[in-house]
């Protein structure tokens, strides 16, 4: 009976260990954890953002407008991943590169910028239609906030 318990904990620890070392995204904790950037509590599940580098660090923002003002600071090892949340699924990111932004007055993000991304072109049309506003893609985003970048950081 020890031995089946002493096995169990055992795989349990294994299997903490290699979520632990998961070079993915993780989820970002609302209401806990704090931007990896301005050091604000993460609260709007609409506007978040995340990077993930090749060495499997995560780091969590606020706003997508603290991610890129990270980006453009940037002495880390290289990115891997870059996620933004979507405007239309709040809680759900999307893949940064691929995604569709607007700046809209209409639309506040945390820091001010007025950004949002979007999971599909058709989603941020549909928004833009309502709400006005400057459609951008992620290059275009990067020279409008800051410098531009070549995905290695």
């Amino acid at each position: 009976m020890k031995n089946i318990a002493v096995m169990f904990l055992l795989g349990v620890f294994v299997m903490l260990y290699a979520a632990a070392c998961s070079n993915g995204p993780k989820p970002i904790n609302f209401g806990q954890d704090a931007c990896d950037f301005c050091r604000m509590t993460i609260v709007d599940t609409q506007h978040a953002a995340q990077l993930v580098t090749e060495k499997g660090r995560n780091y969590k923002y606020d706003a997508i407008e603290c991610m890129i003002n990270d980006l453009n600071k940037w002495k880390r090892p290289p990115v891997q991943t870059h996620l933004v949340a979507d405007y239309a699924n709040p809680g759900e990111l999307t893949d940064a590169l691929t995604a569709n932004y607007l700046i809209s007055e209409e639309i506040p993000s945390p820091m001010g910028a007025y950004l949002s991304a979007f999971s599909s072109e058709i989603k941020r049309n549909g928004v833009h239609r309502t709400s006005g506003g400057e459609k951008l893609s992620w290059n275009q985003l990067l020279l409008t906030l800051g410098k531009k970048h070549d995905h290695k950081y």
